[in-house]
């Protein structure tokens, strides 16, 4: 915290920048927003209008400030967001809690979802017996497109699946949606007929 505001004052101080250069000109509009958001402690709209004005010209002073500011907001949020994260989620299925009456009515299992600071891991139980059985288990791993874009919440599995989280206002409900997959060093991304999952904290 305390290197990135000694940054944005650093910066701020700076006078030397070309007014007649349009492209440099918006380049400054877009981080001075930031900073002010970044002051409200907006960190998300911060983080998106630093990346933004980090890749209009990533070769100035201002690109390279703000480059640094995208991966200190970035790894803050992320931060933020495994506080809450970490735990037991029941997966409810690929419809939100308010748009169903009724869960696995008719099912003896239940699929849990626990997080920790470095798995995922996927569970059946057995609602009857309580057994517990390990389904599959990988590391987490954070994406970025490109180390200075605003996607701070995007998780690539073992398969290469790339799957945005997000979370209610309380986190205590998780919905995940595959925006994408990796495959032979590429990424497909996916607009339409996206997978979908929610879930609930149960512990």
């Amino acid at each position: 915290m305390k290197k990135i505001i000694t940054l944005i004052i650093l910066f701020t101080s700076i006078k030397s920048f070309s007014q007649d250069d349009p492209k440099i000109a918006f380049q400054k509009r877009k981080y001075d927003l930031a900073v002010s958001y970044y002051k409200k402690d907006d960190l998300k709209n911060a983080l998106d209008l630093f990346s933004i004005a980090s890749r209009i010209k990533p070769e100035n002073q201002i690109g390279k400030d703000a480059a640094k500011l995208v991966g200190s907001i970035k790894s803050d949020l992320r931060k933020l967001m495994m506080e809450h994260a970490v735990g037991t989620w029941e997966i409810f299925g690929d419809k939100p809690l308010w748009a169903v009456s009724t869960h696995n009515k008719d099912d003896n299992h239940k699929e849990l979802l626990e997080i920790s600071e470095t798995k995922i891991s996927h569970y059946e139980v057995n609602k009857v017996t309580n057994e517990k059985k390990l389904v599959k288990s990988e590391d987490l791993v954070f994406y970025s497109e490109v180390e200075s874009d605003g996607l701070y919440s995007q998780v690539i599995l073992a398969n290469g699946e790339i799957w945005n989280c997000s979370f209610n206002e309380n986190w205590t409900e998780m919905h995940t949606i595959c925006v994408g997959k990796k495959e032979n060093g590429k990424v497909e991304k996916i607009t339409t007929n996206n997978e979908e999952l929610f879930f609930v904290k149960v512990k």
